[in-house]
């Protein structure tokens, strides 16, 4: 499961490898959680654009929006079945942007606590999930919301053979090449099936960190830091 990311590059920088037009004040984020906004590119005739949508997708058939708390990942390999997803996935997909996301590694005594890592590009370019968004307009039969809330879920798969020693899963990273197809509401579903693939073994590095990045409050650059640089209390 892919429970926490980072974006801390530059939106200027962003808004020229994925091509939107807004400028929004995004400030560096190195645990961004589900529930929280979270950038998404979406595609429609006049172009890409970013969005900030909550984490955490709310089918548009739901009478209570905090089924989305169940949703931030979508599993790739019943994502078409899925009452939740499959219109999204033929309608609705979208890139989540992140620099890095975090997995946890059991301990290997069977003990509780669990040894987080930082899982970013070894080049440390920006990443592009793939991902699926929807709109809740408010519980049926019920007056419409004033605004829509508009969320949104990352697609995952079986992990690399780099992420495999720490969890079974991955979240989807499209390739540059592959944007455009995602993100393409004509592309059929069944072609945008053929991109939900794990990364390429090669493409992914994966750094123990400490145990700071496991309370939602800490939201700073520490949270990155490799585990033999953290400040120790001797």
């Amino acid at each position: 499961m892919c429970g926490r990311v980072l974006l801390a590059t530059p939106v200027a920088e962003l808004q020229r490898l994925f091509g939107f037009p807004e400028l929004p004040n995004l400030s560096p984020r190195y645990n961004i959680a589900p529930t929280q906004d979270i950038a998404t590119v979406r595609a429609d005739e006049t172009g890409r654009h970013l969005a900030l949508l909550r984490w955490g997708l709310v089918p548009h058939w739901a009478d209570d929006p905090s089924i989305g708390n169940r949703m931030i990942n979508a599993r790739g390999e019943t994502v078409a079945e899925k009452p939740a997803f499959r219109n999204a996935l033929k309608h609705r997909r979208a890139l989540i942007l992140i620099d890095g996301f975090y997995e946890w590694q059991a301990a290997a005594d069977g003990g509780k606590r669990k040894q987080p890592y930082v899982i970013r590009r070894r080049d440390r370019r920006p990443m592009a999930l793939a991902a699926l968004w929807e709109r809740w307009k408010g519980p049926k039969g019920g007056p419409p919301l004033e605004t829509p809330l508009e969320t949104v879920t990352i697609v995952t798969t079986t992990a690399n053979a780099t992420l495999f020693p720490l969890h079974d899963r991955m979240p989807v990273i499209v390739d540059e090449a592959d944007w455009d197809a995602w993100l393409n509401p004509e592309t059929p579903a069944s072609v945008a099936e053929t991109l939900i693939r794990p990364a390429p073994d090669d493409r992914l590095d994966a750094v123990p960190v400490g145990p700071r990045v496991g309370n939602v409050r800490n939201d700073d650059e520490a949270c990155i830091a490799p585990l033999h640089e953290q400040p120790t209390l001797f």
